[in-house]
């Protein structure tokens, strides 16, 4: 497994090995008035330097975050919370394969992850009162590469895996992803002025490790791309360049697998595979925790069969498979795709098979607009229940290799004009004449078949629409009413189908709910009681998925509603309480009231505020919206809350009200463009200009 080790343990110990070649006084850090920076330099590698410059300025706290957790530090910064991220780390074995497969990157991206580790090195050595651990820096792009495999693995599954397995709850099926997101892309056969639209839309957690910071990087190797990237990424993630853009929503087909194990019965370490025992490989992790302010060692046992990393329950051993612990240069492709210039070229990048997931909508100034339901699907034996726990002790659910690029659920340029996905099936693209016939596609893909609220949505939009221009689009995009056949986790019909009459105590409600317009503007008295008997009805029953699966009984609805009113009277003394009164915006000292709703098109989900009131935390986040015309995009986006996540920064809050009322700001890709608008230009960790 090792054979590349040498070369690599060259790289740990000589850390700014390559990195004395960069210069900050040739990378310019340019903020525009809304605080976003426009990184500008020669190299790709000093535009990922200064790219980690900034994004330390703004986050410094986040991006530690990422690398104390590819270390095994961050039980001793974040307790107990932390020290379970590190025992993930250590048992599914990222930093080895990191080490093993780091050769496997090219050389320019290796320069690149070099750029971008000196930027963070070199803030973290100038700034040594911000640094959470000594042993933090410096970080090495073997740190950057440990943190992407645990990533991926959480992106393919592998966490919600481990949660079942740990609750003792080894079934696999049934859990999407719970909260979504939404892209369009429409081409000249559907815009009436003949540009191409493309919708960018994620909906992201709006902190922390997966939120989406804002940039734009360029070089004069051929980088210039505006759009997101996620804290400890060296490049944008979706966004769009000079030629193309595109946006990535979340999909669900099988990534990862959950493998009982047949234990030997006179030998606990023993499993049979085949006709033969094995036995597993055991290692003790040792973990430092700080609980109370007091340093704790810890040791735990991880295993690891011929499937993968193993866990133990009171039912007994289960490996898990997953398809993100094969590669770690999902980072190099998105790198390739924001130097694409044409679809060719594109398509190519993802041919590198290394993204084990996400759809991916695509267009590009030439009218080409594209859908994959993209992902890293094993070539699975037929027979097999592959959505949930599979025998362990056969060859034959061992799988080895992976199906091609050509092979996954696609589309090219059709007939309608356009092509959209929410979370949903991806064989319901576009218009039904031009969707995929599921039947095609080899089953233990497991790919979703179902549709949700935003996918209904969005039909329910487009259907009566010939052609569209620049307003329909923006109006399809913030959207913010439920459709009318409604797909949450609880069947809410039979609900809606009490008799007022019958149940007087509630038939106010019941009424209310009824007659309620399915929209969800701040001022909608019909959204809030829905909104929190939603909430109630989902903790209580555990629903996790976004599609129906369990219908409520007239006991249980009678339940839901009697505690909805309930809590109305308590906490606001009536029931047709607005919903920007229930929800709010909270960043500091701004609270602003909120609209939205679960599943919308503009989706909001809330978590307890105080007094009875809830906020947003997920939801609706960095939006991008483009226009490729001949003469170049035009491109205007938002963010949920500012450039900063710094409190005491002008930019920690100043997107809030546009991103409220709508309303976007213009981004440029040129320079003399960004240059002329700027707020703010200088060189990372020099004086300013």
């Amino acid at each position: 497994m090792f054979k590349h080790l040498s070369a690599v343990c060259l790289l740990l110990a000589f850390p700014f090995a390559g990195f004395s070649q960069i210069n900050p006084a040739n990378i310019d850090i340019v903020r525009d008035s809304f605080g976003v920076p426009h990184i500008f330099a020669k190299t790709d590698a000093e535009v990922a330097y200064g790219l980690a410059w900034a994004h330390c300025e703004d986050d410094f706290a986040t991006l530690q975050t990422c690398f104390l957790a590819a270390k095994g530090l961050l039980g001793q910064v974040k307790g107990k919370d932390g020290a379970g991220v590190d025992y993930v780390v250590q048992a599914i074995r990222a930093r080895e394969l990191a080490v093993e497969k780091y050769h496997t990157l090219s050389p320019d991206f290796q320069r690149v992850l070099e750029g971008y580790c000196a930027g963070f090195n070199q803030f973290a050595k100038t700034h040594p009162k911000e640094v959470q651990h000594k042993n933090l820096a410096p970080i090495t792009p073997i740190d950057m590469a440990t943190f992407g495999v645990l990533q991926l693995f959480v992106f393919t599954g592998g966490d919600a895996a481990l949660q079942s397995i740990v609750a003792g709850e080894v079934a696999l099926a049934e859990m999407p992803a719970a909260h979504g997101s939404n892209a369009y892309a429409f081409n000249s056969r559907k815009t009436k002025d003949g540009q191409v639209y493309l919708n960018i839309n994620s909906h992201q957690p709006w902190e922390g490790i997966v939120a989406w910071y804002e940039a734009h990087l360029c070089s004069e190797e051929g980088l210039n791309i505006v759009g997101g990237l996620f804290p400890g990424a060296p490049c944008i993630l979706h966004g769009c360049n000079e030629y193309l853009g595109w946006a990535h929503t979340v999909n669900n087909p099988d990534k990862s697998d959950v493998y009982q194990l047949e234990m030997n019965p006179e030998n606990d370490l023993q499993y049979r595979f085949d006709n033969q025992w094995l036995t597993l490989e055991e290692r003790s992790i040792r973990l430092k925790v700080k609980i109370k302010g007091i340093p704790v060692s810890v040791r735990k046992k991880a295993w690891w069969s011929v499937y993968g990393p193993t866990f133990k329950n009171k039912k007994g051993m289960f490996s898990i498979r997953s398809s993100g612990l094969f590669d770690i240069r999902a980072l190099e492709e998105w790198y390739r795709m924001n130097k694409a210039r044409n679809f060719s070229e594109f398509y190519q990048a993802l041919k590198m098979e290394a993204i084990p997931g996400f759809n991916v909508v695509y267009a590009d100034r030439y009218d080409t607009i594209f859908y994959l339901s993209n992902g890293k699907l094993p070539i699975r034996t037929p027979g097999y229940d592959w959505r949930h726990t599979v025998p362990g002790n056969t060859s034959r659910t061992l799988w080895t290799q992976f199906h091609p690029l050509e092979n996954l659920p696609q589309t090219l340029n059709p007939a309608s004009g356009y092509l959209f996905n929410s979370n949903h099936s991806p064989f319901n693209a576009s218009a039904p004449a031009d969707n995929l016939d599921a039947a095609r596609f080899d089953p233990t893909m497991g790919y979703e078949t179902y549709e949700n609220n935003r996918s209904r949505r969005f039909m329910e939009l487009i259907e009566p629409l010939d052609k569209v221009d620049y307003a329909d689009f923006k109006r399809i995009k913030y959207d913010q009413q439920l459709p009318a056949q409604l797909s949450y986790a609880v069947n809410l019909d039979s609900l809606l189908l009490l008799q007022s009459a019958q149940y007087p105590d509630v038939a106010s409600l019941l009424d209310a709910l009824r007659n309620w317009n399915r929209q969800s503007d701040v001022l909608n008295t019909g959204a809030t009681p829905f909104l929190v008997m939603l909430q109630y009805i989902s903790h209580k029953y555990h629903l996790k998925t976004i599609y129906q699966r369990k219908t409520l009984t007239t006991a249980e609805s009678l339940d839901a509603l009697r505690h909805t009113k309930r809590y109305l009277l308590k906490h606001f003394g009536r029931l047709d309480v607005p919903l920007g009164a229930y929800q709010k915006m909270v960043r500091g000292k701004k609270e602003l009231p909120l609209a939205g709703l679960p599943d919308a098109i503009a989706a909001i989900y809330s978590t307890p505020y105080k007094k009875g009131m809830v906020q947003g935390f997920v939801g609706d986040c960095l939006i991008q919206l483009v226009r490729f015309t001949p003469q170049g995009p035009i491109i205007e986006s938002v963010n949920t809350y500012g450039a900063s996540n710094r409190p005491e920064s002008k930019h920690y809050s100043d997107q809030m009200e546009m991103f409220l009322e709508h309303k976007t700001k213009p981004m440029s890709l040129d320079k003399k463009t960004v240059y002329n608008k700027a707020e703010r230009i200088y060189h990372p960790g020099l004086i300013e200009d």
